[in-house]
């Protein structure tokens, strides 16, 4: 069963509280088990005060099932909005203020 990289952040969005997620998908083997490798940038309040393997791992409760059924690998990035919008590349910024996650520009 394949799965597309909307579909995933579909996923991360619905199960993690006030998430914005972008997934990709940088490499995808086209062999007999159709492996697909995506990569993960994914801003939550909801990692406030979460370790790094701990913000991980509401990643991957988020994308459920699917991580053994239809995602081979997933490649993650978090951040809470404050350290998107210091470390983050920017990418995000529209989903985020849309969301009310980062202050809208006073311009």
């Amino acid at each position: 069963m394949t799965i597309a990289p909307d579909e995933v952040a579909d996923l991360i969005e619905e199960n993690l509280p006030d998430a914005v997620a972008r997934v990709t998908a940088p490499r995808i083997h086209d062999d007999e088990d159709e492996d697909a490798h995506f990569a993960a940038v994914v801003v939550s309040p909801a990692f406030e005060g979460e370790s790094l393997v701990d913000q991980h791992q509401l990643v991957y409760d988020a994308v459920g099932d699917h991580m053994t059924r239809s995602v081979h690998a997933l490649e993650i990035k978090t951040y809470t909005p404050e350290a998107y919008a210091e470390h983050g590349d920017g990418s995000l910024d529209a989903d985020l203020r849309e969301a009310g996650l980062l202050p809208v520009d006073e311009a």
